[in-house]
């Protein structure tokens, strides 16, 4: 993975080479991208402070390896031989926590020698924190030539949102000047990153973009995002391709979270599917496709984001009763107390037990279309008849209730009372952007385009094993 984040100029260059599967071939294959920082300068993307290209990697082909060049200005006049500010900088080491780790052995590794900090951390109540150990999490300690501490860092939390920010927390404790130390918590905005990923389906949606290193709370949105479009459980083929443009927060140079995705292409057979992020001007944002129609609203194909069909719609014979009946929606198997999202936007008409459907919600939405949710363990807290849930808000909870066999989620879709199959149907979608605001979204638009376009090619030369040179020019 490559990241950086610097003004392009003239006088700078960023070459990366990826050695890719075709090294494997009679001919070595790569990939060059040249203009310096050209994809960071655009206008559109006022958060993005970097940019990285992130290719899958496949079981026949090594990990990419990427190189770069920045033409760097000395020091003017260069420090004389000897001469070093660095003498009376700290030194620092940091270590991750480990399953079953002490406190103790955390300082140990970092070589603190304070006889009195393990019982001030003990005593000092605003210091509770680091007695919360999360493997993983990082600790960091500066100590100087004599070997005294400076300050020692918990990075308890290194992403969250706090107040419409993503922020990074951590504890802090210092010497006090008298023998003793202070303790206080610690919160700091990240930065945000903007990358660009492809893949390609080879087994599954989350194994293609675990070789693209992309992270597990981008795959859900993937899914939330095009789920009226794609059956991520159904409708996924092998050789599918997709390419997308994410945000990422990091500090102090570590990813510490991921952000929105930004843009979406996704080819599903013979069919090319896409998204992008756009909030029109005084209003609240969302996900349109690129020609300009909302997705908001459009009807989600599932209400689980992870699960498999265990009977679908039409004839079949009862679990239970054992007779030929029509089933009237469709069942997805998952264990209990998964997640059941609306799949768009409606008014909570029922909500409670109903018969052999056990605890169920049914929500009405326009045009006479109603969807059934049956045999939940729990219903989300705080919701009754007469609420309006948003489309993908958390209504209720895998469960066996009712006459069930075992945990899943029955789910219908009724128009003017008669059940229809949900994976066939033609699902409604929203309206299209007005014509001032299809302006402002066309040139935004344009600039994903570029992005999307360019990872495309790199798809097509990996298909066709041929050398292809890019050049990005740098934006005005």
């Amino acid at each position: 993975m490559f990241s950086k984040q610097n003004p392009a100029g003239p006088e700078q260059a960023v070459q990366m080479t990826t050695m890719s599967k075709h090294q494997l071939t009679d001919k070595p294959k790569h990939h060059y991208i040249t203009g310096g920082l050209a994809l960071l300068a655009l206008s559109l993307f006022v958060t993005a402070g970097a940019l990285a290209v992130v290719k899958p990697i496949t079981e026949a082909s090594p990990p990419p390896v990427y190189q770069a060049r920045q033409v760097l200005d000395l020091p003017s006049p260069l420090p004389a031989f000897g001469e070093s500010a660095s003498l009376d900088a700290p030194f620092m080491d940091e270590t991750r926590i480990r399953s079953g780790d002490t406190l103790a052995a955390v300082l140990q590794r970092l070589n603190i020698q304070e006889s009195n900090l393990q019982q001030f951390l003990v005593q000092e109540e605003s210091a509770r924190s680091i007695y919360k150990l999360f493997p993983g999490r990082t600790v960091q300690a500066a100590l100087n030539a004599q070997g005294g501490l400076e300050w020692l860092r918990y990075y308890h939390t290194p992403g969250t949102r706090q107040g419409g920010e993503f922020v990074s927390k951590w504890l802090e404790i210092r010497p006090d000047g008298n023998g003793g130390f202070v303790a206080q918590e610690q919160a700091e905005a990240t930065e945000t990153q903007m990358r660009i990923a492809e893949g390609e389906i080879r087994h599954s949606l989350f194994g293609a973009t675990d070789a693209a290193n992309i992270p597990d709370a981008i795959t859900f949105q993937m899914a939330e995002i095009l789920g009226s479009k794609i059956d991520f459980m159904r409708d996924l083929r092998k050789g599918d391709r997709f390419r997308i443009i994410y945000e990422t927060h990091s500090h102090q140079g570590r990813e510490v979270g991921s952000g929105r995705v930004l843009a979406i292409e996704f080819n599903n057979g013979d069919k090319v599917h896409d998204a992008i992020w756009f909030q029109p001007e005084g209003e609240s944002g969302g996900y349109y496709d690129f020609d300009g129609k909302s997705m908001k609203g459009a009807f989600l194909r599932s209400a689980l984001k992870v699960s498999r069909i265990s009977s679908t719609f039409g004839m079949r014979r009862h679990p239970i009763h054992g007779n030929w009946r029509g089933h009237k929606g469709v069942d997805y198997a998952a264990p209990t107390g998964t997640p059941i999202h609306a799949t768009a936007d409606g008014v909570i008409d029922f909500i409670g037990v109903q018969g052999g459907y056990g605890n169920t919600i049914v929500l009405k939405h326009g045009n006479n279309i109603s969807t059934y949710y049956a045999h939940q363990s729990r219903f989300a807290a705080g919701l009754k008849k007469g609420d309006r849930v948003e489309q993908g808000q958390l209504i209720g909870y895998v469960g066996s209730t009712g006459w069930s066999t075992g945990p899943h989620l029955h789910y219908e879709f009724r128009v003017s009372g008669t059940p229809i199959d949900p994976l066939s149907v033609d699902l409604p979608v929203a309206k299209v952007l007005t014509p001032p605001q299809m302006a402002t979204f066309q040139s935004k638009l344009g600039a994903f385009r570029s992005h999307l376009n360019f990872l495309a090619v790199l798809q097509d030369q990996d298909e066709t094993g041929n050398d292809t040179e890019i050049n990005l020019a740098s934006a005005q």
